[in-house]
């Protein structure tokens, strides 16, 4: 009878410990963090973007960049150069301005946004021909992000000029389909879950 009251009494405490920390989580407005599922199904909004033409074709394995809706190699046998700016006698801002130019100029005409660049050599930050688990490597690891961590990696998603090109590329293509706010949960969501990677 005494050890069926100490277990009954255990199980008691037990709740009420749990009880507690719920209700200070409420009262603190504190969220449990996304479980593991939950950060993967949040990570594969997260690669739809990143692996879409407007991402992709500037993250690349070689050092041409691919351009239009299809991928296709850059014409003008445009290169990524020493920077990612482009190569000597050709730097990408010879074409690119800081702004998309008129609808009127028509469709697939340069496009423009401010600082437009490719990644440098040295962390090319490869979206494209990769796994989903591939690509959740290469976006954690800071040797490939030029140092970012994960919270660089949201800052830049949420606010880099360049990045949000892709949602307002101008005419003759196709923006990024998910809203950048919604994105931009989305990361957050898979780095708070722990930022699993899927398993291929």
């Amino acid at each position: 009878m005494p050890t069926i009251l100490r277990t009954h009494r255990a199980l008691v405490v037990g709740l009420m410990a749990v009880v507690l920390v719920l209700v200070v989580a409420a009262r603190n407005g504190a969220a449990p963090p996304p479980d593991a599922a939950a950060g993967l199904a949040a990570f594969e909004t997260v690669r739809q973007v990143f692996q879409h033409p407007r991402c992709q074709n500037c993250h690349i394995p070689g050092d041409a960049p691919l351009q239009f809706d299809e991928g296709l190699t850059h014409a003008m046998l445009v290169n990524r150069g020493p920077e990612g700016q482009g190569a000597a006698g050709l730097p990408c801002a010879t074409c690119h301005a800081t702004r998309n130019p008129p609808a009127s100029y028509g469709a697939h005409v340069p496009p423009g946004a401010p600082n437009w660049h490719l990644p440098p050599p040295e962390t090319k930050m490869v979206f494209i021909n990769r796994t989903p688990a591939q690509l959740c490597r290469t976006i954690k690891d800071p040797k490939e992000t030029r140092g970012k961590d994960l919270p660089a990696m949201l800052e830049h998603v949420a606010h880099d000029e360049l990045v949000g090109w892709g949602w307002d590329p101008g005419a003759g293509r196709a923006p990024v389909p998910i809203p950048r706010a919604q994105v931009a949960a989305a990361f957050r969501t898979w780095m708070d879950a722990g930022a699993p990677c899927p398993t291929r």
